[in-house]
């Protein structure tokens, strides 16, 4: 399994709250034996696989974890560097004793030379593979570019000459970079030629002991590393007309900054930059200097410097006795990870997933973000659970005290899972903290078991009389035992008999067992508000005969609340109104004086009273709102009292609203109505625009357009026509939608009752001797029985069935015939 630590490997620069943005492992397996007996001298990645190059001379093929899958004595001294094709079939390889050989993998093909100096640098064409892209360069004291012709033989050419060693080379695509003592170059191989020079700054440090890191972004990006200068170099195509006898291309330094350490290798990750520094301290009281682990930074990279994302140190084997060439940087594209190489270790970096992310959020004890962040990405976490990770902020609450924050979130973590229930809520009873917990459990479909919430409402009966009683209004009474409950309110009650609280939650526990007698002595004798209710609700009007006195004291009766309020009017409304909220029949003798009273002091509520009471008299309102001038109370008894018309008129000559006029027709759906609104609308184009956009569904629209005087202008008249013809299309597809239903249906009882008729009959032997005709309604008859075909000859059917469809008396009047 793998193992990725970020712990006791690294060293976070500060001991900040900031995640790290990496995690590492070490290569080990075959990599191991190999740096105790050698040392590691360059590497090169690719998807497939890794190539590692020693001190002395080896090539070694390894798979992703290290284990070592082929080897190749190239050389008694370091190989200085390893070039793959993009393909991965071949392979570059120089040596510091001149030797130089490409070759594939998998194909005996391959290039052997040795030069009189050292070569520094080798780099395969991308696309090597292929038969018309076999070229690569090497670099010693200059750089060659082989390229193999037609008769299968090596040409030579020389790229760049004169200026001290070559000590790196990149190639991307058509573009070859490369670097010496006195700067950067960079050649295309398409059109043969060179197009920038970039110049190195840190001239006082020595090229070989500070070497220059390039690393190609993407196929028109380099990154120039050199010392402590960072360059970030796009190569752009040029003007046609600015030509003349300069190259196609040109280089243009987008970003360049100068950073803290020494730079020894640079990979891109997305639009930041992965950064290998060599750190190094001097001080006046040290005669020699002091180097300290390398860092890995990500930097983001801005047109005039760069911002620091994160920043870790490596505690790599003996980096106390390694320089800034001893390090080196190398990226796989593919899976972004990073390989840091040094002499006698070889660490991976890679990108944290989420549950290195979890990991973090955990350790830092932010459990609510990480389970936010579990919650969110569940399909694609692997090493943890949701469920783990909510029982663990639970044990993390508990233990910090915040008992109430624990319980409301074991609402959400356990969720359905009713063992996990059960043994939180024994835990919370063990730490004392019953109530925090009690709110929150589950009390619909899923339930735990009744001994669980008698648990709970004992505990707050012995505590807390105001909780119980909450509980118990709030807990469906399914949820526990009843009677036991019951039981232990009255030995409560025994000790504190007047306590208004527990006698309250007792009468409803009542009221839950149905025993509706015992609530209602409980709640007449506190004068409680919901007794009413309760007689209503259950109907307990024989119940309350033989507690009339109580009742009698628990509230006036009705008739005498009249009688004393009769000289005051306002009062005497105030009241009734709240009788006739409560119910619309038990002040129905008051209703007439009712009306009178909401007309003079709550006129608002006069129309409501009119629809609602089924007691008021039409006539004696209809005179009242007449005189008073109440239009809308008006119109209302008027259609009530079916004068619809007169009703329709008031609306459109005293309140001149078409909208109510309209909505008025469509309550009252009368084509003469109708008739009447568009003769008084004719010649009113606002109210013409309200009847276009509202009649569509109820009267043909034509009947309104061939009435409208030619020349008159109507407001908004495009839009309503449009709305017409939108109500119409929607018409006619509502239609063939109902149509279609129809069929359906149609053609689903057609083929029920085919069905239905196909079946057979059981008939009883003795029926056949007595010439017995059976029907499919399952009726039986003797042929003599029958009535006679009729004018169908040779049709019978059954007398019973037809005389139900044709009504009362008609099978007789059949058989007389």
């Amino acid at each position: 399994k793998e193992e990725w630590v970020c712990l006791g490997f690294f060293v976070q620069e500060e001991d900040t709250e900031e995640e790290p943005k990496l995690k590492y492992e070490r290569l080990t397996n075959g990599v191991t034996e190999i740096l105790q007996k050698d040392a590691a001298s360059c590497m090169t990645v690719h998807d497939k696989f890794l190539a590692l190059g020693t001190h002395f001379g080896k090539v070694y093929l390894l798979d992703i974890q290290g284990n070592v899958t082929q080897k190749f004595e190239i050389s008694p001294v370091k190989i200085n560097q390893i070039s793959l094709d993009e393909s991965g079939d071949h392979v570059g390889i120089c040596s510091e004793d001149g030797k130089v050989q490409v070759f594939g993998l998998y194909t005996r093909e391959g290039f052997h030379e040795n030069f009189d100096c050292p070569i520094k640098v080798v780099a395969l064409h991308p696309q090597f593979s292929k038969s018309n892209n076999k070229q690569f360069v090497t670099g010693g004291n200059k750089l060659l570019l082989y390229e193999r012709n037609w008769l299968n033989r090596w040409k030579t050419s020389v790229l760049h000459e004169g200026e001290g060693n070559i000590t790196n080379v990149k190639w991307r695509a058509n573009l070859i970079a490369w670097a010496n003592n006195v700067g950067v170059k960079i050649y295309d191989i398409s059109s043969k030629q060179r197009i920038t020079n970039v110049l190195r700054d840190n001239t006082n440090l020595r090229p070989d002991m500070y070497p220059c890191s390039l690393c190609w972004k993407d196929n028109t990006t380099l990154i120039i590393g050199w010392g402590s200068s960072v360059k970030i170099c796009v190569v752009k195509e040029r003007d046609p007309t600015e030509m003349r006898d300069l190259p196609s291309r040109y280089v243009e330094i987008v970003s360049a900054f100068e950073t803290e350490f020494f730079i020894s290798g640079l990979a891109p990750l997305a639009d930041q930059l992965v950064t290998l520094y060599y750190v190094k301290d001097s001080s006046e009281h040290m005669e020699e200097e002091f180097r300290t682990r390398p860092r890995l930074d990500i930097i983001q990279s801005l047109p005039e410097g760069c911002e620091e994302i994160s920043s870790d140190a490596l505690t790599v084997r003996n980096f106390q006795e390694n320089q800034c060439r001893d390090y080196r940087l190398e990226h796989s594209e593919g899976e972004s990870l990073f390989y840091i190489i040094s002499p006698k270790d070889i660490v991976v970096a890679k990108e944290r997933d989420q549950d290195d992310h979890i990991d973090w959020l955990l350790e830092k004890k932010k459990y609510e973000e990480a389970l936010m962040a579990a919650e969110i990405s569940f399909r694609n976490i692997k090493r943890h659970d949701v469920q783990k990770i909510g029982m663990a902020y639970i044990n993390h609450l508990v233990e910090r005290g915040d008992y109430d924050a624990a319980a409301r979130k074991c609402q959400k973590v356990l969720g359905k899972n009713m063992d996990l229930w059960e043994n939180e809520v024994y835990r919370f009873k063990t730490i004392g903290q019953l109530k925090a917990i009690s709110q929150y459990l589950p009390r619909g479909d899923l339930r735990l078991r009744p001994a669980i919430y008698e648990m709970i409402l004992h505990e707050f009966l012995k505590t807390d009389y105001e909780g119980f009683a909450t509980l118990i209004r709030e807990w469906p009474g399914e949820l526990y035992n009843n009677m036991a409950i019951v039981q232990a309110v009255n030995e409560h009650l025994k000790k504190d008999p007047t306590n208004s609280m527990l006698l309250t939650t007792l009468a409803e526990l009542y009221t839950y067992d149905q025993r509706y007698d015992r609530a209602l002595e409980i709640y007449l004798k506190l004068r409680h508000k919901d007794v009413y209710q309760l007689i209503h609700k259950h109907n307990l009007f024989s119940a309350i005969k033989d507690k009339i006195v109580l009742l009698m004291d628990f509230d006036k009766e009705m008739d005498k609340v009249v009688e004393e309020l009769k000289d005051r009017p306002e009062l005497l409304h105030v009241y009734l109104h709240k009788l006739f909220k409560r119910d619309h029949h038990k002040g129905q003798k008051y209703h007439e004086r009712q009306i009178s009273l909401y007309a003079e002091y709550d006129r608002p509520n006069l129309l409501p009273f009119l629809r609602e009471s089924m007691h008021c008299p039409l006539e004696k309102a209809l005179e009242i709102c007449q005189q008073r001038h109440f239009v809308e109370e008006t119109v209302f008894l008027l259609s009530r009292m079916g004068n619809c018309r007169r009703a329709l008129q008031m609306i459109m000559e005293e309140l001149a609203d078409v909208d109510k006029a309209i909505e008025f027709a469509k309550e009252q759906d009368d084509r003469e109505l109708w008739d009447d609104l568009i003769s008084y609308s004719i010649d009113k184009p606002p109210f013409i625009t309200g009847l276009l956009n509202n009649i569509g569904t109820h009267v043909d629209p034509i009947l309104l357009i061939h009435r409208i005087k030619e020349g008159m202008e109507i407001p908004n008249l495009r839009d309503s026509l449009v709305k017409i013809l939108q109500d119409y299309n929607l018409q006619i597809l509502l239609r063939e939608g109902c149509k279609k239903i129809l069929v359906a249906d149609s053609l689903s009882l057609l083929q029920r009752m085919h069905r239905t008729q196909k079946r057979g009959v059981r008939v009883d032997d003795t029926a056949q001797a007595f010439g017995v005709v059976v029907f499919h309604c399952r009726h039986m008859f003797h042929k003599e029985c029958l009535p006679s075909p009729g004018n169908v000859p040779g049709i019978q059917y059954c007398n019973i069935c037809s005389a139900k469809r044709r009504g009362p008396g008609s099978g007789i009047l059949e058989m007389k015939k």
